[in-house]
């Protein structure tokens, strides 16, 4: 990475970080912290793949709807979309999502995941998540216990050869059926 620039690195890379950061002002003014040049057709197709264009219908004002500090007025999933929105208005090559999808519900986050599937300009997307759910039609899948690589391989394999991951994946997907 040091052959490149780091202002060059910063335009390729999209990141959304678990705890959703907005700040005060519109949701217009939120999203366009992605690429200042953007325009509302650029906002809202982001809006539509992150699941958040309905936030949008939903408030007075649409996209001039104003946020209070650290987005108060909206609820921990509306700012998550808002927030991977903000990432997606700038197109990044590589897409980095660190367990930012822990407030969707299942079925939130399996439309996002089918919607970045989806996009013209596909990013590769980096996961950080403790859902298998939202992993699992990953290329390949890390696991990590106390820190320590413990598998690798798709949600196929993993079940197959990681005990740890089949544990997770087990746990999930019975509280998943209730």
């Amino acid at each position: 990475m040091g052959q490149y620039p780091l202002e060059s690195l910063r335009r390729r890379i999209g990141v959304v970080p678990q705890k959703a950061v907005l700040f005060h002002g519109t949701i217009r003014e939120n999203l366009l912290w992605g690429d200042p040049d953007a325009g509302d057709g650029t906002l809202r197709e982001a809006l539509r793949a992150a699941q958040a264009e309905e936030i949008v219908q939903g408030k007075e004002g649409g996209l001039d709807f104003e946020i209070e500090q650290g987005g108060r007025n909206l609820s921990g999933g509306q700012r998550q979309r808002l927030t991977i929105a903000r990432a997606l208005v700038r197109k990044p090559e590589i897409l980095i999502l660190d367990d930012s999808a822990s407030a969707l519900d299942f079925a939130t986050d399996a439309a996002l995941r089918k919607a970045l599937r989806a996009l013209p300009e596909r990013p590769t997307v980096v996961i950080v998540s403790q859902r298998t759910s939202s992993i699992r039609h990953a290329d390949q899948i890390i696991v990590l216990d106390n820190g320590r690589m413990v598998g690798l391989g798709t949600h196929g394999e993993l079940l197959r050869t990681c005990e740890v991951y089949r544990e997770i994946h087990e746990s999930q997907y019975k509280k998943e059926e209730r």
